[in-house]
C-alpha cells in the first residue's frame, strides 16, 4: 500500500518539484473550506489568484494541469457552471480556430521562413544591421503569422547553426575555443531581439496574438480597422522598439552588442553552401507554394474573406496538396504546438466563468470607470501590464475586455469610450508584458525551448535583456494611449 501511495505521489504533476506539488494540493483542499467560512467572493478571488500562481511557474510545471484541477474544482463547487464555460468557449470560437488551424498553416511554411533568416544571418556582416532585421522581420511576420511559430523558425536557426559549429569545435584539440563563448553570446542577442520583434508586431493585428482575435470579435473590427485603430499606439511602439534595439548593439549595454567570430562564420557558410547545393527542383518547388501561400495568406487577411481560422486551413489545403503532404502522420505534426495550448485556453474559460459569475472584478471595472474618461485608458493600460508581466497576456485580456463589453452592454459606457479601452487593453497586455518571459507565449516558448540552455539565456539573463525594451516601448505605449486614442 505505501509502495502504491509513493507512486501516486510520483506520477502526481510528474516531475514538478515537491514543493510546488504540496502548494496545488495545499490549494485544492483550501479552498472548499474557504468557500464555507468566508463566502464565493472571496473564494472566487483566491482563485483567481492561485491560477495566476501556476501561471507564473509555468516553468516548473505546465499550467494546463495544475491550473485545470482549479477550473474543475471551481465548476465542482458551484462557482461557475460547465454551461458558462461554454458559453466563453463559443463567444471565442474564432480564437481557437486561430490556434488550431493558423498555427499549422504556417507551420508549413518554415521551410521559407529558415531559407529567410538563414540568408539574412549569413549574408550581411553589420551585427547592428542583422540585428534591426532580425527584430523587424519578425515583427512583420508576427503581424500576419503566430508568433509561436516565427519564434520556432529563429529558434530552428539557432539550433542549427550552434550544432554545426559545436561539431566543428568539438573535433578540434588544444584550448578551450575562445570563439564559442562569443558565438553563444551573439546567438543569444539574435532571439532575445527576435522575441522582441514577435511582440513589436503581434500587437498590430488580429492575428498577432490570440487574445488581439478575441478583442476584435468584441468590437466587430475586421483585419484591416483592426490595424488602424492600434496604428496610434502601436506604430509608435514599433518605431521606439526598432531604434531601442539599435542602440543596444552601438552600446553594447544589457548583454548585448556581442559580434560573430570570423571563423565561425566562415564554418557556417560554408554549411549553407554545401546545404544549397544538395538542393534539388523540388526543394525549390516547395518554396515557391510556400511563397505563394504566403502572399495569399495577407490578402485574406488583408480583405478578411472569411474566418482568420478558415483562412489558416484553406492555407493547410493549398501548401500540403502542392507540396505532397498527403500522409495522416506528416499533418499531425503541424497540430502539436498548437493544440496544449488550445487546451489551456479552455481552462481560462473556466477561470473566467467564475469572475464573470462571482462578479469578482465589477468593483474593480466600477472604480476606474468612475475616473474622468480621459483618465481610463491610461489605468486600464497599467493595470494590464502591470498583470501581464506576471501572468498570461490572454488570460489578462479576456477577462478585461469581457467586463468593459459588459459594461458598454449595459450602457455604463459609450462607444467611442469602449473602443478606446479595447485599444488599451490590447497594447496593455501585449507591450509591457515583454518584461518577463510569464506574459508573453513566444518569450516562455523560447525559455523552455532546448537552445536557452546552450546559449545560457536564463530566467534572469532574460528579464535583464528585456528590461531596456520593457522601459522604451512600456513608456511609449502608454504616452500614445493618453495622447493618441
Amino acid at each position: 500500500m505505501q509502495t502504491t501511495m509513493n507512486a501516486f505521489t510520483q506520477n502526481f504533476l510528474g516531475h514538478a518539484p515537491d514543493w510546488y506539488k504540496q502548494t496545488i494540493v495545499g490549494f485544492l483542499v483550501l479552498n472548499p473550506i474557504l468557500l464555507y467560512i468566508a463566502g464565493p467572493y472571496i473564494t472566487g478571488w483566491v482563485l483567481v489568484l492561485e491560477f495566476i500562481f501556476t501561471l507564473a511557474m509555468a516553468l516548473k510545471c505546465y499550467p494546463l494541469q495544475p491550473g485545470g484541477l482549479l477550473a474543475i474544482e471551481g465548476v465542482v463547487m458551484g462557482m461557475t457552471s460547465p454551461g458558462t464555460v461554454y458559453h466563453e468557449v463559443v463567444a471565442a470560437f474564432p480564437v481557437i480556430l486561430l490556434l488550431v488551424f493558423m498555427v499549422a498553416g504556417i507551420y508549413f511554411m518554415k521551410e521559407l521562413l529558415l531559407f529567410t533568416f538563414t540568408k539574412v544571418l549569413l549574408s550581411i556582416r553589420s551585427k547592428t544591421l542583422i540585428s534591426f532585421l532580425f527584430c523587424f522581420i519578425s515583427a512583420f511576420l508576427s503581424a500576419f503569422l503566430d508568433a509561436l511559430t516565427v519564434t520556432a523558425v529563429v529558434i530552428s536557426v539557432a539550433v542549427g547553426f550552434y550544432t554545426v559549429y559545436k561539431n566543428v569545435a568539438d573535433q578540434q584539440t588544444g584550448a578551450e575555443d575562445p570563439d564559442f563563448e562569443k558565438f553563444r553570446a551573439f546567438l543569444r542577442n539574435l532571439l532575445m531581439h527576435a522575441a522582441v520583434g514577435t511582440a513589436l508586431g503581434g500587437v498590430c493585428t488580429t492575428v498577432g496574438e490570440p487574445q488581439n482575435l478575441l478583442i476584435a470579435s468584441y468590437t466587430e473590427w475586421n483585419f484591416v480597422e483592426f490595424f488602424l485603430r492600434m496604428a496610434p499606439v502601436t506604430m509608435p511602439v514599433l518605431v521606439v522598439g526598432l531604434i531601442t534595439c539599435i542602440l543596444l548593439e552601438k552600446t553594447k549595454i544589457f548583454g548585448y552588442g556581442a559580434l560573430m567570430p570570423e571563423r565561425v562564420r566562415e564554418i557556417l557558410v560554408e554549411y549553407d553552401q554545401a546545404e544549397a547545393a544538395k538542393r534539388t527542383d523540388r526543394d525549390n518547388a516547395r518554396l515557391v507554394i510556400q511563397a505563394v501561400s504566403a502572399v495569399i495568406l495577407i490578402l485574406a487577411l488583408g480583405f478578411h474573406v472569411a474566418e482568420v481560422g478558415l483562412i489558416g486551413l484553406t492555407i493547410i489545403v493549398l501548401q500540403t496538396a502542392f507540396n505532397g503532404v498527403v500522409e495522416e502522420h506528416d499533418l499531425g505534426k503541424a497540430f502539436e504546438e498548437a493544440l496544449p495550448f488550445t487546451a489551456l485556453l479552455v481552462v481560462f474559460f473556466g477561470i473566467v466563468g467564475v469572475i464573470h459569475d462571482q462578479h469578482l472584478f465589477s468593483p474593480v471595472i466600477a472604480y476606474v470607470l468612475s475616473l474622468p474618461e480621459e483618465a481610463q485608458p491610461g489605468m486600464f493600460y497599467i493595470a494590464n501590464g502591470l498583470l501581464s508581466a506576471i501572468s498570461d497576456n490572454v488570460f489578462v485580456a479576456t477577462v478585461y475586455i469581457g467586463e468593459v463589453k459588459q459594461a458598454f452592454t449595459n450602457g455604463v459606457i459609450s462607444r467611442e469610450q469602449f473602443d478606446a479601452l479595447a485599444v488599451a487593453i490590447n497594447t496593455g497586455t501585449n507591450i509591457p508584458s515583454v518584461a518577463t518571459p510569464n506574459g508573453q507565449a513566444a518569450f516562455l516558448f523560447l525559455l523552455t525551448s532546448s537552445i536557452a540552455p546552450l546559449i545560457n539565456l536564463s530566467y534572469m539573463r532574460m528579464v535583464t535583456m528585456a528590461l531596456p525594451y520593457t522601459i522604451t516601448m512600456g513608456i511609449t505605449g502608454y504616452i500614445a494611449v493618453i495622447y493618441m486614442i
